[in-house]
């Protein structure tokens, strides 16, 4: 061993003596310096490769992004953001029953500067959307905006065979579309949205109108489930109903329209309302036909005799009158100026104030308002609500036609019904004031509850002269013209009304618009049922007769007869005893009258 070498002592474990062997420095150093090299590579072929991953899984989620939701630059890109429909609230009936809610939907639109071939993508897109108009299409691709829509909800169907197109500068967006599940049940209420699902009519338009656009505007609303529903009075059961039997009337009296009501008298709630002929707010286009009004609210009618019931709750509220003032209506005729009144039912001799109502007396209605005076019987009109225009949550509603000028010749005539056109939703909120104990409810189509709505309501009457009322029209459907509409074990009373049609400014004796007002039960209101037809025809079965009584009146008790046990009014199997008990003090009370004792 040369000296300054270095040795070290190795074990062999098979050997029974130790074994010196040299040192190797080097080799060691050697692999200590391979190892630490691979661990180095290891770190970055592992660093670039999670950089080259990083890099490929940004591109593919770009591509997909823009695939689905294509970039666009300036006005491009805000054109599109807008291009998203607004969420609506769910539309629900009294009872939580579904009217109106959004589904999801996708549409589709182009990128005219990106369409190279514009005429080909014309023919492919209609070839697959038949309903698109191929002319509009392509002049829309033919501008230099960035943005346009192709068609807007379109069926995954459609959607499918859009995309296997493949046209470049083709694309879809999410989007959402208003439903009504019901069809036709309440179209009028409930009104109508536009493409862009902005509210244009009815509920729809009020729900605009209370701040829902400018939420949406403002991104308060990024999904439906951030609204509450808007409860309407509506009961859907009730709906159907009331427009199932308006739809039996027109068919079978041959009639050319019809409307129907009915008003909860103590909260102003709309439980029903129907104006036919309809439509289906599914096919907003057909709400814009002339013949699609809403009567009740928008049309502006005479109202016939059923305006005898504000003429005697007027009389008798007014203290010049009581249930027992007489009325001389012999001749059958009443003579003012050049004009004279006619009877339609007369009796030729001194007849009661009840009677006036019975026997729908023109005569002693003409009296009694003259006897109040031309300005205090302006004045009860308008306290009434029915010189005004009425607004409710209906954006829609008519301004009545008032005389312009005032005379007593217009009281008189005013008196029966004919001379004063108003929306036939005011007048029953009227008659609701009549039979209510005296407080005149803005009808709502909002869901409320009775303490509510009579904090808000007005004294109009008396509670004696609603009692005086209640009975009278009692009596009315016992002996009266209100027969027709009562129902076997429901205590009703109502008021019929027969006008003719002004036409060129003249009245037209076989064009006639009648009106049936019922309410139940009489001793103590809750509901207010109103039929009116429009230009009914006399058939065999009522002997020629178009008036009232023969058709209104028919379809309002088979609308009682259907609804009554649907919104819980129980049937009495016994009168009820004495239901009105200033008329026993006066002595005009006979029980087999109003009780049919």
């Amino acid at each position: 061993m040369s000296e300054g070498a270095s040795t070290e002592t190795v074990q062999d474990p098979d050997a029974e003596t130790v074994v010196a062997e040299p040192a190797r420095p080097f080799l060691d150093t050697f692999r200590a310096m391979f190892r630490l090299a691979i661990e180095r590579s290891h770190a970055r072929v592992g660093l670039v490769g999670l950089g080259f991953a990083a890099v490929f899984a940004t591109i593919g989620v770009r591509l997909v992004t823009m695939a689905a939701f294509p970039v666009r630059d300036g006005s491009e890109q805000r054109v599109a953001a807008s291009a998203n429909t607004a969420f609506r609230p769910d539309i629900v009936d009294r009872n939580g029953e579904i009217l109106a809610t959004d589904i999801r939907t996708v549409s589709v639109f182009a990128e005219p500067k990106n369409i190279y071939d514009k005429d080909e993508a014309v023919e492919l897109l209609t070839a697959v959307l038949p309903e698109v108009n191929a002319t509009e299409l392509r002049a829309k691709l033919s501008t230099k905006k960035g943005f346009v829509w192709v068609k807007r909800e379109i069926t995954p169907k459609q959607q499918a065979e859009v995309h296997r197109l493949g046209i470049p500068g083709v694309g879809f967006l999410p989007d959402h579309k208003r439903v009504y599940p019901n069809g036709v049940a309440a179209a009028h209420i409930l009104g109508v949205t536009n493409l862009d699902n902005a509210g244009i009519a009815g509920i729809e338009k009020y729900i605009d109108s209370r701040g829902l656009k400018d939420l949406n505007s403002l991104g308060f609303v990024s999904k439906q489930t951030d609204l509450k529903p808007v409860q309407l009075s509506l009961d859907l059961r009730a709906q159907h109903a009331l427009r199932d039997e308006l739809a039996w009337g027109v068919g079978h009296f041959k009639a050319k329209a019809a409307a129907g009501l009915i008003l909860d008298v103590n909260t102003g709630e709309v439980i029903a309302l129907a104006s036919l002929p309809d439509f289906d707010p599914n096919e907003p286009a057909d709400a814009q036909l002339p013949d699609r009004i809403n009567r009740m609210n928008v049309g502006v009618y005479e109202m016939g005799s059923t305006f005898k019931a504000m003429t005697l709750a007027m009389a008798l509220d007014s203290g010049k009158y009581n249930v027992n003032s007489t009325f001389d209506t012999r001749g059958g005729v009443l003579s003012w100026g050049r004009q004279k009144i006619h009877e339609y039912h007369g009796t030729n001799r001194v007849i009661t104030m009840p009677e006036v109502f019975t026997h729908s007396s023109n005569i002693g209605s003409a009296k009694m308002a003259l006897g109040v005076g031309v300005p205090g019987h302006k004045a009860f009109l308008k306290k009434m609500g029915l010189l005004d225009r009425m607004r409710t949550e209906l954006p829609e509603s008519a301004e009545p036609i008032v005389p312009g000028r005032w005379t007593e010749i217009n009281t008189i005539t005013i008196a029966f019904g004919h001379g004063l056109a108003v929306a036939p939703l005011q007048a029953s909120a009227a008659v609701g004031a009549i039979v209510n104990g005296g407080e005149l409810i803005t009808p709502t189509f909002l869901k409320t509850d009775e303490a509510t709505a009579r904090a808000k309501a007005v004294r109009v009457l008396q509670p004696q002269t609603s009692e005086a009322m209640r009975f009278i029209m009692r009596l009315n459907a016992t002996e009266g013209s209100a027969r027709k509409a009562s129902v076997p074990l429901y205590y009703i009373g109502g008021k019929t009304g027969t006008a003719e049609k002004v036409i060129n400014g003249r009245y037209v004796k076989n064009r006639l618009f009648t009106t049936f007002m019922a309410a139940a039960p009489m001793d103590k209101p809750r509901y207010l049922f109103v039929t009116l037809m429009d230009e009914p025809q006399g058939l065999p079965e009522t002997g020629g007769y178009a008036t009232a009584a023969w058709n209104s009146g028919v379809v309002t008790g088979r609308v009682i007869e259907r609804v009554a046990p649907v919104l819980g009014l129980p049937p009495q199997f016994e009168p009820p005893v004495k239901p009105f008990p200033l008329m026993v003090k006066l002595g005009a009370y006979h029980a087999t009258q109003v009780d049919g004792r």
